[in-house]
């Protein structure tokens, strides 16, 4: 065996010189930030991602830097942090805000623009984000311009009538989906509390409750009908739209409610029309296929006597996860705020005006394109461990195998593969046999692996381990696909030199992530050598939450508002709630912790009386350490827990 045993060179060291001219604006680029995030998050000049609270308003000092979040949340308190564990969401209502304008904005931008006779009031449907504090803060921020709520059932006409109690009394609550007796009976007694509720036929039956209760409440309905139209999606979204979706009124079911409205003395009553064509809407060319034939039927709606005043585009305002605007795939939607709001106006107004019918009034239920940017998933990553073999192993065992040696010295890959492929065969079958021990077996699946580094061919995807459960927090990517922006929140400034996969906590195989925007089957990720690494997963404010369950028994995360400040850095938590803990979890499946503790603390006690030959004392202790335990594990978070310093 010759002295100068082949040695594979450094994977960093050709790349020194690149590295150092690695910036924040490359890793900006890399990550398609500047394409999902803008104008909200941006990677700053220390390496790290930055919230513009204000989107293109936000001041150069407003900006939140997240690491600096972050690093005040976990730290101790005894160090002046919250003390909070990972994984986290972090919600910046100041971004919520900005989202309600800018789509105030876009319309008031359009109808003037247009010409347009009448105005834009939307509202928001709640079941994209149920949490009390976002929709008050959607109340609130919207109250100037008589943003409302939408609602969907039982429970959340119930919060949505509480909410508009402290909004604009002009605001909207629009009450869709199916309906009992009890249903309509909530939403007509919005009506009585001075609440501007319609109530949306989805059946046609539902007008027959609607007719019945309002004449038993002696309240006069405002009623909209949802039509099912012939416009419809081609993508993931599109199976609940069409003559074959799920909700809404044939034309000739709206021809018979109108006439049973008339016998009823109660065509007054009917005043909107609202209709869905799926989520994600990809381009304004089909956006303005249906809000066109949306527009012909409200005409209609107006020629037989219903004195309408509203047309309600329903949802499907999308955005774009992938930051490509190419309106490709169900991630991706290839028209602005400004460019979707100036085809709603067009298309109705073009209608309109050929059938010299007046303007209505323009309401939209966007909810994706409110909540999306203002939450943050925050969650750290770890890389297990590659076996090092040592130099010694290394050339005790190339000595055995001289024609790898040979191969590898002379760069040959395709014979280094070949030989390398033999070699784990041999030795999978002799340890079968029990001619290898397993310390041998190590050493040899060590020696293949250096050998595949040293020429180049190792698997360049590593797996990354994520203290995150997929199916709690991100359970629309587990369930159909679907995609966010995922990327490191720190080190942006260096280049990242390992591409990684994503492997969450649980113990399903399943928990993984292993497709990326732009098509990607890995993500660029930096090697972790010491210290933490944090990851964050973007546009994920609607749904996930209220999607994600107890899968595993990884419960909720933990919640923080961070609002802008003038103060030292910038922003200031104004709330925040530790998550789940394993005792919230159990009691979620029906388990009963306090029993649960109960009874381990009682085994604890029996055991520690019944041993032999220790002193009283020790048992005592002993006890109580076993107690203690059980009494941390309960009220813990489920998720890994780490006693690591916050580092850069």
């Amino acid at each position: 065996m010759p002295a100068d045993v082949f040695t594979p060179a450094s994977p960093t060291s050709s790349s020194s010189d690149s590295s150092s001219r690695w910036n924040p604006s490359l890793s900006a680029s890399l990550y398609r930030i500047d394409g999902w995030g803008a104008p909200y998050f941006t990677a700053n000049s220390s390496g790290n991602i930055s919230v513009r609270p204000h989107g293109s308003d936000t001041l150069p000092h407003q900006d939140i830097d997240l690491l600096k979040v972050v690093k005040h949340l976990t730290h101790p308190k005894a160090s002046g942090g919250l003390g909070l564990q990972l994984p986290l969401i972090v919600r910046f209502p100041d971004v919520l805000k900005n989202r309600l304008e800018c789509l105030q904005s876009a319309f008031d931008s359009a109808v003037k623009s247009q010409g347009y006779g009448s105005y834009y009031q939307g509202v928001y449907p709640v079941k994209c984000h149920q949490d009390r504090f976002i929709v008050e803060d959607i109340v609130n921020f919207g109250s100037p311009f008589r943003f409302g709520l939408e609602a969907g059932c039982k429970p959340e006409i119930l919060l949505a009538m509480s909410c508009l109690c402290k909004g604009n009394p002009e605001a909207f609550l629009i009450c869709n989906g199916f309906k009992d007796a009890e249903y309509v009976s909530l939403a007509l007694l919005g009506r009585k509390l001075a609440l501007n509720t319609v109530i949306v036929l989805e059946q046609e039956h539902e007008l027959d409750l609607v007719i019945d209760l309002s004449k038993k409440m002696n309240v006069r309905p405002v009623i909209g009908l949802r039509a099912k139209l012939r416009t419809k999606q081609t993508n993931y979204y599109g199976s609940n739209s069409g003559e074959k979706g799920k909700f809404g009124l044939t034309s000739a079911q709206i021809v018979c409610v109108v006439a049973k409205l008339r016998e009823s003395g109660m065509l007054d009553c009917l005043q909107l029309l609202h209709f869905h064509i799926g989520s994600m809407i990809p381009t304004t060319s089909l956006l303005s296929d249906g809000v066109s034939e949306a527009a012909l039927i409200y005409c209609e709606l107006v020629r037989l006597g219903a004195h309408m005043r509203v047309i309600d585009v329903g949802g499907g305002l999308g955005i774009d996860y992938d930051g490509s605007k190419s309106g490709e795939g169900d991630i991706s939607v290839a028209y602005t705020l400004e460019e979707y709001a100036e085809a709603v106006v067009a298309s109705i107004r073009y209608v309109c005006d050929r059938r010299s019918v007046k303007h209505p009034v323009i309401c939209s239920e966007s909810g994706r394109a409110i909540v999306s940017h203002h939450s943050v998933l925050i969650f750290e990553a770890v890389k297990p461990m590659a076996h090092q073999p040592k130099p010694d192993d290394i050339q005790l065992l190339l000595e055995g195998e001289e024609d790898l040696y040979t191969a590898v010295m002379r760069g040959d890959q395709e014979k280094s593969l070949l030989y390398v492929d033999q070699l784990k065969q041999r030795c999978a079958e002799g340890f079968k046999d029990g001619v290898l021990n397993i310390e041998q077996l190590g050493s040899i699946d060590g020696l293949c692996e250096w050998v595949l580094k040293a020429i180049g061919r190792s698997d360049p995807v590593q797996t990354y381990n994520i203290n995150l459960s997929i199916f709690t927090s991100t359970s629309s990517h587990w369930g159909m696909g679907h995609l966010f922006p995922i990327a490191p929140i720190h080190k942006l400034d260096q280049e990242p030199k390992a591409c990684g996969i994503l492997s969450d906590i649980t113990c399903d195989s399943e928990g993984k992530i292993v497709k990326f925007i732009g098509g990607e089957s890995s993500l660029p990720l930096h090697e972790i050598d010491n210290g933490r690494y944090f990851l964050g997963l973007f546009l994920g404010g609607a749904y996930e939450e209220s999607m994600g369950g107890v899968y595993n028994l990884f419960g909720g995360l933990s919640v923080v508002r961070v609002s802008q400040n003038d103060g030292p850095h910038s922003f200031v938590v104004t709330r925040a709630v530790p998550g789940q803990s394993s005792s919230d979890v159990l009691r979620a499946v029906q388990h009963e912790p306090e029993l649960m503790l109960q009874t381990l603390k009682h085994r604890a006690e029996e055991v520690m009386h019944t041993k032999r030959g220790g002193e009283e004392k020790e048992e005592d202790d002993e006890y109580k350490n076993v107690a203690a335990c059980l009494d941390r594990s309960f009220h813990n978070m489920p998720y890994l827990a780490t006693e690591e310093g916050m580092n850069e």
